[in-house]
């Protein structure tokens, strides 16, 4: 693969570029990449460290560079990226908020939210079932607001919301409760009483991070998912899983939602 991968890079290569801060924990380059090669187009996917403060003068820059088609956007820009954006797809518009953009045909952006349907995809995948269950989210930044709403409409019947930034969880349980009213309140770091745990913070990433909830109530018939890709196994997962919890890594994310990114970035319906 690596070997085609050289072959195949030359001045026709089509660029699309991933931003984020901090951006070295992304497995999103060789995936998306190798998921380009797969279906024999000429394209990689690079790395850019972009400061939150720098985020809207970059995405203009890219303006004029013809050779540059997309941009997968991971945290903190997911509700910049979305400013930028001409056409949204209907969730992204809810949301308020884009990991995904890609050039129309009058070189606009035109943006999706792809990071709660790669959620439950994995979910599913690992034995999870959203239906009729009462969900607890943690975070409700932009990877956190499009779990919340992809869980709602895959059937979880509760949706809880805690974040430290309270203003923010109230936006968010404003903005679902229009589309599911009665079905979202706030939480806390409390999940004792809910099937599904899912972490859309960055707590785990670093040693030393607090436990994004409180680890002695969970209980085996929980399911806990995750959305740090790195390390792969948060301190989180490896609770849940001391207790016999099914569990989904930010890994199983990506990759359950890495063929959607690419169906988006070539321009095919997701």
């Amino acid at each position: 693969m690596e070997d085609e991968v050289l072959d195949m890079l030359s001045g026709e290569t089509r660029i699309f570029v991933i931003i984020g801060h901090p951006i070295a924990q992304v497995k999103s380059p060789a995936g998306i990449t190798r998921g380009f090669v797969e279906r024999g187009i000429n394209a990689a996917l690079i790395p850019i460290h972009v400061l939150p403060e720098d985020v809207d003068s970059f995405i203009v820059a890219l303006g004029p560079v013809l050779n540059v088609d997309g941009i997968v956007v991971t945290i903190p820009h997911k509700f910049a990226a979305r400013q930028h954006c001409r056409t949204l797809s209907d969730r992204a518009r809810l949301l308020e908020s884009a990991n995904v953009l890609r050039r129309g045909p009058d070189r606009a952006w035109h943006g999706d939210m792809l990071d709660g349907v790669g959620f439950v995809r994995a979910m599913r995948q690992a034995g999870g079932a959203p239906e009729g269950k009462r969900a607890l989210l943690i975070g409700a930044g932009g990877a956190g607001s499009a779990i919340g709403l992809q869980l709602l409409d895959s059937g979880v019947f509760e949706l809880a919301i805690h974040d430290m930034d309270a203003g923010r969880r109230d936006a968010l349980i404003s903005r679902l409760s229009a589309a599911y009213p009665g079905r979202v309140r706030a939480g806390s770091t409390d999940p004792g009483g809910f099937g599904i745990i899912a972490n859309a913070t960055p707590l785990g990433m670093r040693a030393g991070d607090p436990l994004p909830v409180a680890v002695d109530k969970l209980a085996p018939d929980m399911f806990i998912g995750d959305v740090i890709t790195a390390p792969e196994v948060s301190p989180l997962l490896e609770a849940g899983r001391s207790l016999g919890c099914k569990t989904q890594t930010g890994l199983n994310m990506f990759l359950a939602q890495r063929e959607l990114i690419v169906d988006f970035l070539e321009g095919r319906p997701v």
